[in-house]
């Protein structure tokens, strides 16, 4: 006579309530996880002054000051090398202007 089958185990009582605790805990735990997330995410929200166009129109407005610093720079530095005879990446050189600045 053959042995009967092997049936598979089934969970105990006490072991299928063990895993839903655990199961509970562990999504409690995310859910505490999400909410912290949140409150990050809220904190850092509220300290962003600007909305992105106004941010995006300052950098802008950065950009062009900029760009007419430089090119004033540049104007001067012609202006003294040719006032000494120069060329003006010699002139940009002793004042530790460099090809990229």
């Amino acid at each position: 006579m053959s042995p009967p089958p092997s049936s598979p185990s089934i969970p105990t009582d006490n072991g299928r309530e063990k895993r839903l605790n655990n199961l509970r805990a562990s999504i409690a735990d995310l859910e505490s996880q999400v909410a912290q997330c949140e409150c990050q995410i809220a904190a850092i929200t509220s300290q962003l002054k600007n909305d992105p166009s106004v941010t995006v129109q300052r950098h802008i407005r950065l950009l062009h000051d900029y760009n007419e610093i430089k090119d004033i720079g540049q104007g001067l530095m012609g202006l003294i090398a040719d006032a000494r005879g120069m060329r003006q990446i010699d002139v940009q050189k002793e004042f530790g202007v460099g090809d990229r600045d």
